[in-house]
């Protein structure tokens, strides 16, 4: 019987591969190769997709060359189109063929449709995915939360910077609570060299976006409140939401003269020029404000309501990076998306773009030391999102657009926090069922 076992074990085989059968125990997805660069010495190129055109010189001259560095024989193209053209020329080129390797992603909708329509491949099983928190994935992962695919690459972070040689002028501090905040306003305004805040509600969406969800963590306590909207167990006329637009009309006093039509790029040139004290921001201000202000700069996370209290921060999901799902080098696509996944990229990408803050966990120092200030809210505050940003946007009236209005007619004084709330949650109840 010895001697019949290996003509058996031949004929097993043939019939195996007669009838396209295999194994039960045969590995059932194909096992990941090598990449062409790294087993024959071709040199292959990537291009990625982007409107941060602003960013060219850094991918160029520090992103890339780190990259190289380790895989000399992947080049890589920074290749970036018109911030206002970026979608439709993106889409274009997707439906033709002919988009880059890498496309560089925008949070929630306009990425996960591209997804849902075949365009970026899934990354869940990407290795170093698992350095990004459930916030950090929020904004490119689907609804049912088992496909992720960009890569987070960074956040801004929503908080108050204010003119330090002011402060110092004036003898304040920097206020931790809701009630230092009014009182150091109030000093402010008495003293009369300076506009106690810097902002208009010409714009609209300042009023939401440095207003509202920069202030407004702090009463609906970060993610609890924001996915129990989602969840429909909140609504914005629960208390917790009425209370941040009752804040935001006490802003009005000390608003600069005529507020109600002031822009945005003036209210930046009222700041920086040292006309006001205190700007409601977002850290992407910071390298303008770098380059423009003449004067020491520091920053403070939205006061709480008693000192003590657990604080929340707006560190806002901004961009990601993401693979075609069409890529002709797709394996190389994924050794720079997992070297993106680094403690080294998140270092160098935090360091060249001064307020645009990793979305990893890994622990980094800045240069910068305004954008260190905001990067160290993250050890003592919990982070949170734009509450309007993941699925409540998606109907008519728009969420998002109408939290723009109705808060800049808050501060103006023209709509009551009660009748903005009512007006935002029927809204939203039209078209969205939890």
């Amino acid at each position: 019987m010895k001697s019949m076992r290996p003509l058996l074990a031949l004929l097993l085989i043939a019939v195996l591969l007669l009838t396209g059968c295999t194994p039960a125990t045969a590995p059932t997805a194909k096992p990941a190769e090598p990449t062409k660069a790294a087993t024959s010495g071709e040199t292959v190129t990537l291009t990625i997709e982007s409107w941060r055109n602003d960013d060219l010189t850094i991918w160029q001259d520090k992103i890339i060359p780190a990259f190289n560095a380790k895989y000399p024989n992947i080049k890589v193209v920074f290749a970036p189109s018109a911030p206002t053209e970026y979608n439709a020329a993106l889409n274009a080129k997707l439906e033709g063929g002919t988009a880059g390797d890498l496309i560089t992603c925008r949070p929630f909708d306009v990425s996960l449709g591209l997804y849902n329509k075949g365009y970026l491949a899934s990354l869940s099983d990407l290795p170093g995915m698992d350095n990004f928190s459930a916030v950090a994935k929020s904004a490119w992962i689907t609804d049912d939360g088992k496909n992720a695919f960009c890569v987070p690459m960074a956040s801004v972070i929503h908080g108050f910077i204010y003119n330090a040689d002011a402060f110092k002028e004036l003898g304040l501090s920097t206020p931790k609570t809701e009630a230092q905040l009014i009182a150091a306003l109030e000093a402010i305004k008495k003293d009369g060299r300076y506009a106690p805040l810097a902002m208009g509600t010409a714009d609209q969406w300042e009023a939401a976006t440095m207003g509202f969800q920069n202030i407004g963590p702090n009463y609906w306590k970060g993610e609890d409140g924001r996915l129990a909207l989602i969840a429909g167990k909140a609504k914005f006329t629960d208390a917790d939401y009425v209370n941040v637009w009752n804040m935001l009309a006490a802003w009005k006093p000390y608003m600069p003269q005529g507020f109600e039509a002031v822009k945005y790029p003036d209210s930046q040139n009222l700041f920086t020029l040292g006309k006001a004290a205190i700007y409601p921001a977002g850290s992407w201000e910071i390298s303008l404000f770098n380059t423009q202000a003449k004067f020491k700069m520091g920053a403070f996370s939205p006061p709480t309501k008693n000192e003590g209290d657990t604080c929340y921060i707006s560190d806002h999901t901004d961009i990601a990076l993401g693979m075609n799902a069409k890529s002709a080098h797709a394996a190389e696509a994924r050794t720079f998306l997992e070297w993106m996944t680094t403690a080294e990229f998140a270092e160098l990408y935090s360091n060249a773009l001064p307020g645009f803050f990793t979305l990893s966990n890994h622990k980094i120092a800045l240069t910068d030391p305004l954008a260190q200030e905001f990067l160290n809210w993250r050890g003592t505050c919990k982070s949170t999102i734009r509450n309007s940003y993941q699925i409540l946007s998606r109907g008519e009236p728009n969420l998002e657009n109408e939290l723009w209005n109705v808060s800049a007619q808050v501060i103006a004084g023209t709509l009551t926090p009660d009748a903005a709330a009512k007006r935002i949650q029927d809204g939203l109840e039209k078209w969205y069922k939890p």
